[in-house]
């Protein structure tokens, strides 16, 4: 190409059918032209434009693999070369493709090689940075190796020989590692020290003594990392990281020690990063809590490392109890007004040493919303129930003999943690029977937990409250109702007119309908009429559509209409790249069908495919299909996949359950034992502050399955 003509050929490239993100690519040439322009405003628009349709949030296209060759000429020509040679490496690192050949558009990248590798010479310094670490990633080693390792022999600036020695390590882990451990000396740069730590590890190489002295060296490595490593955005998180997926002992306590000495700093800015290193290790590790909170502790000098530590703490829960006097002087500061600080401290406190936080939160509790949610679940499952204590229930009702004054979610969350108390706050009915009114939705349920099994003039006191909320139309006030009285007629009355009117909230008037089983048979005709549009294919309408064949199943019994309606959820599921989690409630909503879900059977293997679909439809199969056609190891298999790959690690417990002790051959016992017992977290991925929540949830429910598999005289759980 003709460097002074990067552009040549432009128009004869088919852009009108070749696609990106967001349809024909004819767009792109007057993008590549505004970037050899001389309008700098046109040009910067142009680079993200083409970042927003050749590179749609790390999706690459066919009119990427188009543009690669002018790309590489524009920037080979001086044409806002850096930020060019960025977008062609992005784009050769994407292994995230849409409608083009796996690795073409890397190919095509690494083709333009002769244009790009002469940018390891250029002038500036930041233009042979991006182009170490762009064509590093067309992982043509053969091509691009020889030419990085002379830039290593020559380069001096250390940002740039720090990507140099990060692009080999891509191409030839053994060779940089060799190179690592000169480079890891003290009289280095530390950006080229930190490459070479990233070096060692990415090698394989056994974690070191001189290693470990590298690291903390480089404390706080926030400000030399990588720019372009955003997988590696935190650095010494990213080492424990490391280290901790490797699953083995010496390792493991290597990355503890890294945590501690980190913690132990006397500058603030180091035990910050150890703070995130102990996040990302105790997200990773269920040996980590018990192993780093008193690190933890010791790390909470002041105000401002107190609350960084906060949500760590209250993730961990009890488990951080030794921690919980660091929580205390902050968590009961100021109670007569307003303190986000106070009020993140008090939210761990409340999770880690809820007796500690009762009277805390009562003295404090209408400006305290984050630890009055905590009370309620809303960030830890296990603390559905807070403990009911005396002087916070007497908080409680003050609050709520207020009305006028409550807004947002406060009324959800103090009704809440009174339903989680049960008959204890039997000494609140009346504040929330006057509360009903107002808010009919969230007193409700409060109401029902409260007065089930109280005393009969208390009960008798809510059921008329609520009767007439329901004859106001409150279909929560009815479910309670229901809950109270066994009376199906009241919300049978709502239901009729949930179900009648645009707008309702259908999902939710099923699953009220299905409460009632055969009971709401008349509702049959409107749910039948409620069903979606059969051509709408959004998320929404399958799981509405689900909703509503569930509960045609459990009023009236007739499996024909149900199995059509979940045969239509499966085939629209097809049309849909975001529909995975629909079809896995497809296929929950099969296996109540049992054996008369059949002809869906098919639908359902097809989804043992997916692993966050498998546990679903391995559920589903056990129900429906024929036992003796059933490959019940196969179907092991195919949940211990899932767990394995956290897809769906609780759905995995359920199929394996399901399929019990004769479907687990031994080597399949010993992966179950392995995700019982094994010291990396299954759970992984999800909402962040409820993660180890989750994994514990399902540490101890895969050990209950081990314990009866292996000793089956034990009732399965």
């Amino acid at each position: 190409m003709d460097l002074a003509h990067p552009l040549d050929g432009l128009d004869a490239s088919p852009w009108a059918s070749s696609s990106h993100a967001y349809g024909s690519a004819e767009d792109v040439p007057d993008l590549l032209r505004a970037l050899t322009g001389t309008d700098a405003d046109a040009a910067d628009e142009a680079l993200s434009e083409l970042y927003g349709n050749v590179l749609h949030q790390g999706t690459v296209y066919a009119a990427s693999v188009e543009a690669a060759p002018f790309l590489a000429g524009i920037a080979a020509a001086g044409h806002h070369t850096a930020d060019v040679l960025a977008l062609l490496g992005s784009m050769a690192e994407s292994e995230d493709e849409c409608g083009v050949a796996p690795g073409a558009v890397r190919a095509a990248v690494a083709r333009q090689l002769p244009l790009l590798l002469p940018l390891l010479t250029d002038a500036e310094p930041d233009v042979r940075r991006t182009a170490a670490w762009t064509v590093s990633h067309t992982r043509a080693a053969e091509a691009a190796l020889p030419a990085l390792r002379a830039r290593w022999a020559e380069e001096t600036d250390p940002a740039v020989r720090a990507e140099v020695l990060s692009g080999i390590a891509r191409l030839d882990p053994r060779h940089a590692a060799t190179e690592a451990a000169a480079a890891m000396d003290p009289s280095q740069p530390a950006e080229v020290r930190l490459a070479a730590v990233f070096a060692h590890l990415d090698a394989g190489a056994p974690w070191t003594g001189a290693a470990h002295t590298a690291m903390l060296s480089l404390l706080p490595a926030d400000s030399v990392r990588s720019g372009f490593d955003t997988d590696r955005g935190e650095p010494l998180a990213s080492v424990v990281e490391i280290l901790l997926g490797r699953d083995h002992e010496p390792e493991r306590e290597a990355a503890f020690a890294l945590v501690d000495a980190a913690l132990g700093d006397d500058r603030a800015e180091v035990r910050a990063e150890g703070r995130w290193a102990a996040d990302r290790a105790c997200a990773l590790s269920r040996s980590a809590p018990r192993r780093l909170v008193r690190s933890l502790r010791a790390a909470a000098v002041d105000e401002a490392s107190v609350v960084g530590t906060a949500s760590l703490l209250a993730r961990l829960g009890g488990v951080a109890e030794p921690a919980a006097d660091v929580l205390v002087p902050l968590a009961g500061r100021n109670p007569d007004r307003a303190d986000d600080h106070a009020d993140r401290a008090l939210e761990a406190l409340v999770l880690v040493a809820p007796a500690q936080a009762a009277p805390l939160l009562a003295a404090g509790l209408a400006r305290r919303p984050r630890a009055l949610g905590a009370t309620t679940g809303l960030l830890d499952p296990r603390h559905h129930a807070f403990p009911c204590d005396s002087g916070l229930l007497d908080a409680v009702r003050a609050r709520l003999a207020r009305p006028a004054e409550l807004s947002g979610n406060e009324p959800w969350r103090l009704t809440n943690l009174l339903a989680g108390w049960g008959a204890e706050a039997a000494a609140a009915l009346p504040e929330l029977c006057a509360a009903l009114p107002r808010f009919p939705h969230q007193a409700s349920r409060a109401l029902a937990a409260v007065a089930a099994g109280g005393d009969p003039a208390d009960r008798a006191t809510v059921v008329a409250a609520l009767r007439a909320a329901t004859e106001k139309g409150s279909l929560s006030a009815a479910e309670a109702l229901y809950d109270l009285t066994d009376d199906p007629a009241p919300l049978l009355r709502c239901l009729v007119r949930e179900l009648g009117r645009d707008g309702g909230d259908l999902r939710e008037a099923a699953r009220l309908a299905a409460s009632l089983g055969t009971r709401g048979a008349t509702l049959a005709p409107l749910l039948r009429g409620a069903l979606g549009d059969p051509a709408n294919s959004t998320t929404p309408a399958l799981d509405t559509d689900i909703a509503l064949a569930e509960a045609l199943w459990r009023v009236a019994g007739d499996p024909d209409p149900v199995v059509a309606v979940l045969e239509s959820v499966f085939a629209r599921a097809e049309r849909n790249q975001w529909s995975r989690w629909s079809v896995a409630r497809a296929a929950r909503a099969t296996a109540l069908l049992g054996p008369a879900g059949r002809p869906l059977a098919a639908r359902l293997r097809a989804a043992l495919d997916d692993p966050a679909q498998a546990p679903a439809a391995v559920l589903a199969l056990v129900a429906v299909a024929d036992p003796a056609a059933l490959d019940r190891t196969a179907l092991a298999e195919a949940a211990l996949t899932s767990a394995e790959q956290d897809a769906d690690p609780a759905g995995a417990c359920d199929a394996l359950e399901a399929l019990g002790a004769t479907a687990l051959p031994d080597d399949h016992l010993r992966r179950l034992a392995a995700l019982a017992d094994g010291d990396a977290r299954v759970v992984r991925s999800g909402l962040e502050h409820r993660i180890i929540a989750q994994d514990e949830s399902f540490r101890n429910r895969a050990r209950a399955l081990l314990t009866a598999y292996e000793n089956p005289t034990t009732p399965a759980p």
